[in-house]
């Protein structure tokens, strides 16, 4: 522990790694199953989405930017809690803990953008079909995916050098990884610029993509409610996984906020774990999972990957 003088970090210590104790191996092993799992569904469905022609639609271009972005942030912080569960020192440099802080924000603003863009898509391709192709082109999609990654990046190294150059006071996280706000906490310089941007940040990343989905959704709900009974059938079809992916996020940012500004000491040990690991362990399976065996497209192709030899039947899998 540093002493009451303020003076620039080396390291931050993971007071939350504590209480691991005995259970460190079997920690060990649920967290590397759930990581092959998170890399093995993702990569498989990037790799579904690039390989075949029919894929490459607006629709699956913008879910595979949603899968690039699981693997971003579970390869942001899965192998960093391997480590740290296996360590008896639970030490992280400074350097180390400002790239974590940085990649955890952008896997959580690129996801909240990505989602917002989906919603935007449905509504063109439930409500304005016959636009769609004009309105959803291909130059137009790739400004978008640009867009969505480079804004949250941007926005993100702003908060990654209002820290660098905060003087502390103390290197006690009470946390499995690092977070931007229990940084700032252990400050002894002057934080109000940080605390001002922090609390502008998120509002941002909350109300940016909030706008579009809820302008998309209200017109597809107007659709529904005064169209066809195969409109409704789209749109329950096509919407549902978005809708059920964007509230468990949502659920999970929440739960983490929560996690990082309120005493939880009261809670058990393991049910903090989960709670602070949710946003970023259950969202990586859950959208590979659920997008995979909901649109046919992609459950007929991962079929013909499985069952057939692209080499053998190139006309079931057309490759590009």
């Amino acid at each position: 522990m540093l002493n009451s003088t303020s003076s620039t970090l080396s390291y931050f210590i993971l007071e939350a790694y504590m209480s691991v104790g005995s259970l460190r191996y079997f920690y060990f092993m649920i967290t590397t199953v759930l990581y092959i799992v998170i890399i093995f569904a993702n990569t498989t469905l990037i790799m579904v989405i690039c390989m075949n022609r029919s894929l490459h639609e607006p629709m699956y271009i913008f879910l595979c930017s949603l899968f690039v972005n699981e693997l971003y942030g579970s390869t942001g912080l899965f192998p960093f809690l391997l480590v740290q569960i296996l360590s008896d020192v639970h030490i992280v440099s400074a350097s180390v803990c400002f790239l974590q802080i940085f990649c955890v924000y952008t896997y959580v603003n690129v996801e909240f953008c990505n989602l917002a863009v989906m919603s935007y898509d449905r509504y063109l391709a439930i409500c304005c079909p016959l636009q769609y192709n004009t309105r959803m082109t291909h130059n137009k999609v790739f400004v978008i995916i640009m867009m969505l990654w480079l804004y949250p990046f941007l926005k993100c190294l702003v908060t990654l050098s209002l820290n660098v150059h905060l003087q502390f006071c103390g290197n006690t996280i009470n946390s499995l990884y690092c977070h931007n706000y229990l940084i700032v906490k252990l400050a002894c310089s002057e934080t109000k610029v940080n605390n001002i941007y922090g609390l502008v940040s998120t509002a941002v990343t909350i109300l940016v993509p909030l706008i579009p989905i809820l302008f998309s959704y209200m017109k597809i709900l107007k659709i529904c409610f005064s169209g066809s009974k195969q409109t409704r059938q789209k749109a329950v079809s096509t919407c549902t996984p978005h809708l059920v992916s964007l509230i468990n996020f949502s659920f999970g940012c929440f739960f983490e906020i929560t996690q990082t500004r309120f005493n939880m000491t009261n809670v058990p040990n393991v049910l903090r774990i989960i709670l602070s690991l949710y946003f970023s362990l259950l969202q990586p399976i859950l959208n590979p999972v659920m997008y995979g065996l909901q649109m046919s497209k992609i459950r007929n192709t991962c079929k013909d990957l499985i069952c057939c030899n692209m080499f053998t039947c190139p006309h079931r899998f057309n490759v590009t």
